[in-house]
């Protein structure tokens, strides 16, 4: 009669996380061989099955018992906790199947199990921290040498990957848990998410959230499994997440997206893929999503410096020399490659505020100390100063900017709220609506970069009609005007859509304004352009402008 080798991966250990085919294969099986501990996991389901159980590194013992009872026809089951393809038992079996002779289709037959390994079973306790590209790295050196666990190390937090370790510390290895968090931060920020759980679903579960820098202060021991964030993952509240993208593409508090389905896949919608990089597009054929290489006629993307590029270049940069040094990788450890931290540059646009516009001696003292040698400080013509500063501790600056007086918002494509200076405040009504729109508006990220300008009488001296959106108060009431243009030679001011909106009103219609645009624009989209192409928000009709047409006259005038 053949015998059967059963490999089981019978989960975390708890009940309700057993598969059903793993319950089965328990009962079908004549004998259970097992680590103590595991026997002592799933005695429950034992029934008349014989047991053979052993201690630890006794590994090579048990499968070779299995194998022997297999070929005196018997259903052997080799139980793991987890999955038994992952640090378990799986490989092992067959190693010693392999050294006697055997090939798939002989006696004895093998079928693996598979059960839910720690990295998934912890990452579940913990919130949603392996959503994105992970590994996991065992840090046993008893079976694999050392050097090479630490160059995986090394690659994994390179190349940014969430990483689960396995084996952490023992009583005799305790040095491995250290370098490993040595290597880390090499690549990582300290404050990292960093999960630890213990016997995840067993009796004794304990669960731990804290950082890079600071988990060595707890306890780790042969039973936690180690989870580490990316540069991505974030805490909310007690949960671990690391998002997986889909903010680059979709906006997540709305209903109906900007880009439609037949969009989302276009090189221009997702800047940073392969084909966009390549200048190779693909469009969908037949009404299905199939791969069709573009005409070579259209014209391809230019390709972006691959990370080893730019750093070549700002090393050729540093020695003066102009020449990128040669790939020398096979001859370089990496020590001698990678930088020993990450730098982070911090951009923020400060003000005194949306209606000041007067700097103190003390706030500029500031920003020159806060800049430091390697920052820059950048007038823009928004009333703002850009910081561009290197730091490792983002938070602190923002917090001694705002302490300081100044009103800290993003850069980029966000909304900027640019407000005259109120007749150097004698003209004071209108400020305190300018600062609630600035409150609500300021910041928020579009499409691309949107002004709304406030003039704060009916002077309109500071030119707020020219902007995206512009506000012309008089005596408590809104002129409003929508799509003007500061640029090119189709410039134009907005045009004015309505006269007389209280003041109080002001705010939430530029909310509902602003935020059809956020949800409604294509990629890149103007605010000018998306209002002609909607044709109407909120029931402000767009009204073509009579085209103007500039001729370059013979002498040049």
């Amino acid at each position: 009669m053949d015998g059967k080798i059963l490999i089981i991966g019978f989960g975390p250990g708890s009940f309700e996380h057993i598969t059903v085919r793993a319950r089965e294969a328990i009962q079908e099986s004549q004998v259970i061989i097992g680590y103590n501990t595991y026997v002592d996991l799933i005695r429950d389901l034992l029934t008349h099955q014989d047991i053979v159980r052993t201690g630890m590194t006794e590994e090579v013992s048990r499968a070779q018992k299995a194998v022997d009872l297999a070929l005196e026809g018997k259903v052997v089951a080799v139980i793991s906790s987890g999955d038994a393809g992952v640090y378990g038992m799986a490989g092992l079996v067959y190693e010693v199947l392999i050294e006697r002779g055997w090939h798939n289709g002989d006696n004895p037959s093998v079928e693996v199990v598979p059960g839910i390994s720690a990295i998934h079973s912890c990452a579940a306790l913990l919130g949603a921290p392996v959503m994105h590209d992970a590994c996991t790295i065992s840090l046993s050196d008893h079976l694999t040498p050392w050097s090479v666990i630490e160059k995986r190390i090394e690659a994994a937090a390179a190349a940014d990957f969430v990483i689960a370790l396995y084996n952490p510390k023992s009583g005799r290895r305790t040095r491995q848990i250290v370098e490993t968090q040595r290597i880390l931060l090499k690549y990582r920020h300290p404050k990292t998410p960093v999960g630890l759980v213990k016997s995840a679903y067993r009796d004794r579960q304990q669960v731990v959230r804290t950082t890079l820098e600071d988990m060595l202060n707890h306890d780790i021991g042969m039973l936690t499994t180690v989870l580490i964030g990316n540069a991505s993952t974030f805490y909310h509240g007690d949960l671990m997440i690391t998002p997986r993208g889909y903010q680059r593409k979709y906006t997540l508090d709305a209903v109906e997206q900007r880009l439609r389905p037949g969009e989302r896949l276009r090189p221009e919608n997702e800047p940073w893929s392969l084909n966009a990089i390549t200048g190779e597009s693909w469009r969908p054929a037949n009404g299905r999503e199939e791969t069709t290489p573009v005409e070579a006629t259209e014209k391809p993307l230019a390709r972006e410096k691959s990370p080893r590029e730019w750093a070549d270049a700002a090393l050729a940069c540093l020695d003066g020399t102009g020449q990128a040094p040669p790939n020398n990788d096979a001859h370089m450890d990496a020590s001698t490659r990678m930088p020993t931290s990450l730098a982070k540059i911090l951009e923020v646009a400060v003000s005194p505020g949306v209606a000041n516009k007067k700097f103190s001696p003390a706030q500029l003292m500031l920003l020159a100390e806060l800049a430091g040698e390697e920052g820059e400080l950048e007038y823009t013509t928004a009333h703002q100063l850009i910081l561009r500063t290197h730091t490792e501790d983002p938070a602190h600056v923002v917090d001694c900017l705002r302490n300081a007086g100044f009103t800290v918002l993003p850069v980029g494509n966000v909304v900027k709220v640019k407000a005259c200076d109120f007749c150097d405040g004698e003209k004071f009504d209108g400020i305190p609506c300018a600062e609630e729109i600035s409150r609500r508006l300021a910041g928020l990220p579009v499409e691309k970069e949107l002004r709304i300008g406030f003039n704060g009488c009916a002077m309109a001296c500071y030119g707020a009609v020219n902007e995206d959106i512009g506000l012309v108060f008089r005596k408590g009431k809104f002129d409003l005007f929508l799509g003007g243009k500061t640029t090119g030679r189709n410039a134009a001011p907005g045009q004015r859509v309505a006269e007389g909106i209280p003041a109080e009103q002001m705010p939430d219609l530029l909310e509902r304004i602003v935020n059809q645009y956020r949800e409604h624009a294509f990629p890149g989209e103007r605010f000018h352009k998306f209002f002609a192409r909607v044709g109407q928000i909120e029931g402000f009709v767009h009204q073509e402008k009579p085209q103007v047409v500039v001729a370059d006259t013979v002498c040049g005038g």
